[in-house]
């Protein structure tokens, strides 16, 4: 890779590293595991590697934005993870910054 494609690739990765908090919790509040959550944003167009997510949902359970619950109902157990009532709130909170960061930045950008 040459140094433009480099620092280009450091900006995507920085600019990914803040929102993958917002999107994961958005995908949690119905139940989910995490080889689903990898599927999903993967099809949405977030691509996120397993060894990013798994790490990611154990911390945002340690602060109790979300929950988990294991399903043992099939031969393969799940670990289905979901938000809480403080992960809603913190949810609502990052998502008015995203919508009103986006707009400002658009105006600037389009200036």
């Amino acid at each position: 890779m040459n140094e433009m494609e480099d620092i280009y690739a450091n900006f995507v990765v920085e600019l990914r590293r803040g929102v993958t908090n917002l999107v994961v919790l958005n995908q949690c509040q119905q139940p989910t595991y995490g080889y689903q959550l990898v599927k999903e944003l993967s099809e949405s167009g977030i691509p996120l590697e397993a060894n990013t997510v798994y790490p990611l949902l154990r911390r945002l359970e340690d602060q109790n934005l979300l929950r988990s619950d294991w399903d043992t109902s099939t031969d393969k157990p799940r670990k289905y993870y979901q938000i809480t009532e403080k992960g809603r709130q913190l949810l609502a909170r990052i998502t008015s910054y995203w919508r009103d960061s986006v707009k400002n930045i658009e105006a600037i950008l389009e200036a």
